[in-house]
């Protein structure tokens, strides 16, 4: 049964930030509005240069800064404090926060990078980031509602690729990236077929939307229509996802992971870090009370999936354990107006009753089961990626996003398909 009716105003979803990059649309989805800049201005010309010369690999064939380990003492020695206070345009303070956080784990996580390459262990990272990085990264942070540390949408995934006809959307073939750790086809390949699964989400938030709306008014047919065209997006998106195949071997990404793991849950990272010019000074044999701990950049923290599961009230029936808990702690790592829709259509997908309207009818259950149906699809292989990609190569328990890798990912999966299974009963 629907809920009583409500205003169209209660109904309607508005970003509360609409003059940031990561705004929810059926327009952009949850791509940025306006493409990423892809050079700094002169006036970071210092940030510029190193970010060009940090990759291991340079255009040219030569090693870069990363490859020799002389990034963190190129960034002492080069980097000015810059003050960027005075700064409110929306799409430099994306670009800035994209760069300082690419510095700052580049500074924290060398070292790491280059103990796994000797030893296949990660070591320890740098425990302190310098000023002229973790002060403007704080503030620039502050201003977007983000955590001063490298995030999969805001940074390392969706505010990092160049269209390269503007006429054209961001398939695969149609984008490059504007930063890399290491700058290998691997790399830019893990990169962009995320971007190029994401350019299918504005059809998914607009459907979403139809969907709550029509289940508010009782309107069957169009919240029939809006699932039929869910597990369209859903569809198109997990061909995208298939692409990771060629685009990144899967002996590739475990030479660029250290520089994308966190520091929570991290043994590189036992006390945290310290922000310089930010945080109060350590106390010698005090540490842990003063060191900060983030999460990594993880391809979790897309919005895509957690929109199907908000819409479908499948948040709401993961087990109570602490790897769900995981999955919550990942809504802060994403862009405010992401979190806010999210937690919206959580909460109206509740309001409405859509677990039940869908339920209601053995024709929308059998269009819910399909949706429900992709969602799998995108799990299964995430998991199958995470064989492939990382336990075949590494022994390391604990993924980029600080969760116990070998469980996690099967934990949300087997919700799914428990959900399947109870929707099936009945058609």
């Amino acid at each position: 049964m629907a809920s009583s009716p409500v205003s169209a105003h209660e109904r309607a979803w508005v970003n509360p930030h609409p003059e940031d990059q990561f705004v929810v649309s059926p327009k952009h989805g949850f791509l940025p509005r306006h493409d990423p800049l892809s050079q700094l201005p002169k006036a970071f010309s210092a940030l510029e240069s190193l970010l060009q010369r940090m990759p291991r690999i340079q255009d040219s064939g030569k090693p870069g800064l990363l490859a020799t380990g002389d990034f963190g003492k190129a960034v002492l020695e080069e980097l000015p404090l810059y003050d960027v206070s005075s700064i409110e345009d929306p799409q430099l303070l994306s670009a800035l926060y994209r760069d300082y956080t690419f510095a700052a784990s580049a500074y924290l996580l060398e070292p790491c990078d280059l103990e796994y390459r000797r030893t296949g262990k990660y070591g320890l990272a740098r425990p302190v980031l310098p000023k002229s990085i973790a002060v403007p990264l704080c503030i620039v942070a502050d201003k977007l509602g983000a955590k001063p540390f490298m995030e999969y949408a805001l940074s390392y995934g969706l505010y990092n690729f160049q269209r390269k006809r503007m006429d054209k959307p961001a398939d695969l073939d149609n984008v490059s990236t504007v930063r890399g750790f290491t700058n290998t086809e691997d790399e830019k390949g893990f990169i962009l077929v995320h971007v190029s699964m994401v350019r299918h989400s504005g059809p998914l938030v607009q459907q979403a939307m139809q969907a709550l709306e029509s289940a508010g008014a009782g309107d069957r047919q169009a919240f029939d229509r809006a699932m039929e065209g869910m597990a369209t997006s859903y569809s198109r998106i997990n061909g995208a996802m298939e692409q990771m195949w060629k685009a990144s071997k899967t002996d590739g990404y475990i030479n660029f992971r250290a520089f994308i793991m966190g520091s929570k849950n991290q043994p590189m990272f036992p006390q945290g870090i310290h922000y310089e010019g930010v945080d109060p000074d350590m106390v010698e044999g005090n540490q842990g009370h003063n060191g900060r701990f983030y999460r990594g950049e993880s391809g979790a923290n897309d919005s895509m999936i957690p929109l199907g599961d908000n819409l479908l009230e499948l948040t709401s029936r993961m087990p109570s354990n602490p790897l769900t808990s995981v999955l919550r702690d990942f809504r802060q790592y994403r862009p405010r107006n992401h979190q806010s829709f999210l937690a919206w259509v959580e909460s109206r997908a509740s309001e409405v009753g859509i677990h039940a309207y869908s339920r209601s009818s053995p024709v929308s259950a059998a269009l819910t089961l399909a949706v429900l149906d992709q969602i799998r699809d995108f799990r299964h292989r995430h998991w199958l990626f995470t064989k492939e990609y990382i336990l075949k190569h590494t022994k390391h328990p604990v993924a980029t996003g600080g969760s116990p890798i070998v469980t996690w990912l099967p934990n949300q999966l087997s919700a799914v398909l428990g959900a399947m299974e109870d929707l099936g009963k009945v058609i």
